[in-house]
């Protein structure tokens, strides 16, 4: 790709407006981006988490912020439950709505509110990333309640976010800012994902702290919350066994970046794995 190329994509998946994977083009950016990482120490973590609450067949599954829908598609498949994909974009949607995909039905978040869904519709809500997207405390707990509206008492909730303290390292498909000092709940920062043509995207997001969070989902209501940092050596159980093997995972091995967080519907206390 030519710099002009480049720079054109990323104008697409960042408008002026600082809204990352926004529109048409952005939806479709953000369609393009590996995963690797993700898919080796975050999504088979998630699944795991949902599984381990009895998530299965018959439940009811929302993953809130489904993007094209790649992570509702899997974990319909997986799981075997009832997966519902929301998400603020129409453009997202409409790239998820692909033939041939496991999601039973998708819904528009407006306003805040998801769209056609009742309160307690849900046995359980996944979330993956959409916190880098939020700019303030006030916007995190705002998307937390209405996660907390959907769930059915004592749901759980299970969160996927990367670390913002594993900046300057270069991991198979992520980037995390670079190094420096720790960063302030919501502050900006830049991240680099490598799209699957094996170029580099560079977009703005916003750190997360993960001591933050449980902090910010008592706000929100929840209750029970646990945080693990998946390994490579957890990954070997977990993740695709083509994935693993398809490259060293150095970074990944020395410094895992992702988190996955699990609250239960209802005021919380916080363990750190």
């Amino acid at each position: 790709m030519s710099d002009d190329g480049k720079r054109d994509s990323e104008a697409a998946a960042e408008p002026a407006d600082g809204t990352a994977w926004s529109g048409t083009e952005g939806a479709r950016a953000f369609a393009a981006v590996e995963a690797a990482t993700d898919w080796l120490l975050g999504y088979p973590f998630v699944f795991r988490a949902l599984s381990r609450h009895g998530i299965g067949a018959g439940a009811v599954l929302v993953d809130y912020g489904c993007g094209p829908g790649k992570v509702a598609d899997r974990a319909a498949r997986l799981l075997g439950a009832r997966v519902i994909g929301v998400d603020t974009s129409p453009e997202m949607l409409a790239l998820a709505r692909a033939p041939g995909t496991a999601v039973a039905e998708f819904h528009l978040v407006e306003g805040g509110r998801t769209a056609g869904l009742d309160d307690g519709c849900a046995d359980a809500v996944m979330c993956s990333h959409v916190l880098a997207s939020l700019p303030d405390e006030e916007t995190v707990v705002s998307v937390f309640t209405e996660v907390r509206r959907l769930l059915r008492p004592g749901g759980p909730f299970v969160l996927l976010s990367t670390d913002p303290d594993c900046g300057g390292t270069e991991y198979a498909s992520l980037r995390i800012g670079g190094p420096g000092p720790a960063r302030a709940p919501g502050q900006e920062l830049t991240v680099g994902l490598r799209r699957t043509d094996g170029t580099w995207q560079e977009v703005r997001n916003h750190a997360w702290p993960v001591a933050r969070i449980p902090v910010l989902l008592e706000r929100a209501g929840f209750r029970d919350v646990l945080q693990e940092r998946p390994t490579f050596d957890e990954a070997r159980a977990e993740a695709d066994p083509e994935l693993v093997r398809s490259r060293p995972w150095t970074a990944e091995r020395e410094r895992p970046p992702l988190v996955v967080t699990t609250a239960l519907a209802g005021t919380a206390r916080a363990t750190l794995r």
